[in-house]
């Protein structure tokens, strides 16, 4: 159920000042000490952010896909780690749970994770699998009321603080992802050990870092769904945060406009600003079309998903354009800047770093274009 439109725009109006005021201004912080200052995160947990998706009963804000698309927007106008603070707390990591969760396991889990007391992650990468995630070779074997599980899961966002981790393994010998089930792993099961966090080419401050298990013993309790259901699981859980993560496209882009306007109204080359310049317009041009075109999509596939409509193709559709856009924005942002936009006093090189990652996570641009395919033929056009 939506909230109350004034409670909504309250809300959206006071995560637009905590970008603009708090986390803007930290964004070199970050990069510099690849990390997000703790009293900021608490901040954000007392704002609700680590519990927007989560139904109210449980202690969340139970916002609709429409209502959360909208405040990824907002989150998207500052440097994209600080969202991924609590972003799998509020989609990957979180989803699998509330989608098929038991009773039991959304009253152990879910309040935890809506208040930041627990930190959710989704493990589904493996160092042999990425873009073909149905074949999984992580092993769960079942052993009286235990599964024992071992394997490798890599690039696991938020592991290095995650406390329970949704995580795919194979229980049966069926091909494809109709053999792999769901599980809720505890981080502090024996076993399970954190390897050291990547080093990466952008959003610095968000940590990604492999899971190891071996003969991790999890309570067939902590199952999500039947036996051979986590691919499905899965699937649905990731046509969630594709919208999730087009939205926060979305908003790195309008912020990247904005701040090539503000340039370019300032800047003056052959005796004018440059925004005065029509090559310089119409790379502006480009860009606003490109974004104004991305948010109509995310938000009609939003208001379509709240009323259950199908949404699998809408949904990778709105990832792979939103995606694709975002960098050639960040790329026309460079271009707009000149030489201030490739070093780093105003951050347009790290946004064009930072937006990279959207190309790749929550499935490869060329995934999207497989789905999008394969659903159009399935739909007969």
């Amino acid at each position: 159920m939506a909230l109350d439109p004034e409670i909504f725009d309250t809300l959206i109006d006071t995560i637009r000042r905590f970008v603009a005021e708090r986390l803007r201004p930290l964004e070199a912080e970050v990069e510099a000490n690849d990390a997000i200052p703790a009293d900021v995160l608490e901040e954000m947990k007392a704002l609700g952010l680590f519990g927007l998706s989560i139904a109210e009963e449980y202690g969340g804000l139970g916002l609709t896909m429409s209502e959360e698309v909208k405040v990824a927007i907002e989150l998207g106008r500052t440097t994209p780690a600080f969202r991924s603070a609590f972003g799998t707390n509020v989609g990957i990591g979180s989803q699998g749970i509330v989608m098929a969760g038991t009773d039991a396991q959304k009253a152990e889990w879910l309040p935890k994770i809506a208040t930041g007391e627990a930190i959710s992650s989704f493990a589904l990468t493996e160092p042999d699998v990425g873009s073909d995630s149905g074949a999984v070779k992580t092993k769960a074997v079942r052993d009286g009321d235990v599964y024992r599980i071992t394997g490798t899961k890599r690039f696991i966002t938020n592991a290095d603080k995650a406390h329970v981790f949704t995580l795919m393994a194979r229980t049966g010998e069926e091909p494809g992802g109709r053999g792999v089930s769901a599980f809720l792993v505890p981080r502090d099961l024996p076993g399970l050990t954190i390897g050291e966090p990547e080093k990466k080419m952008g959003q610095k401050g968000a940590k990604v870092a492999d899971v190891i298990l071996d003969n991790v013993a999890v309570p067939a309790a902590n199952r999500l769904g039947e036996e051979g259901e986590g691919f499905k699981i899965a699937m649905r859980v990731l046509d969630r945060g594709r919208l999730h993560i087009s939205a926060v496209c979305i908003g790195v882009a309008e912020r990247l406009i904005a701040d090539c306007v503000a340039y370019a109204t300032e800047r003056k080359q052959f005796g004018k600003p440059i925004a005065e310049h029509q090559l310089i317009q119409a790379m502006i041009a480009d860009s606003k079309t490109e974004v104004l075109a991305a948010r109509a999509l995310v938000l009609e596939t939003a208001a379509a998903k709240d009323v259950g409509k199908d949404v699998v193709m809408e949904a990778a559709a709105a990832k792979y354009f939103a995606s694709e856009m975002v960098g050639r924005v960040a790329d026309r942002a460079v271009q707009i800047f000149g030489g201030a936009g490739y070093i780093a006093d105003y951050g347009i090189e790290r946004l064009y770093r930072d937006v990279r990652l959207f190309r790749i996570y929550e499935g490869t641009s060329q995934i999207q274009q497989l789905i999008i395919a394969r659903e159009t033929i399935k739909r007969g056009g």
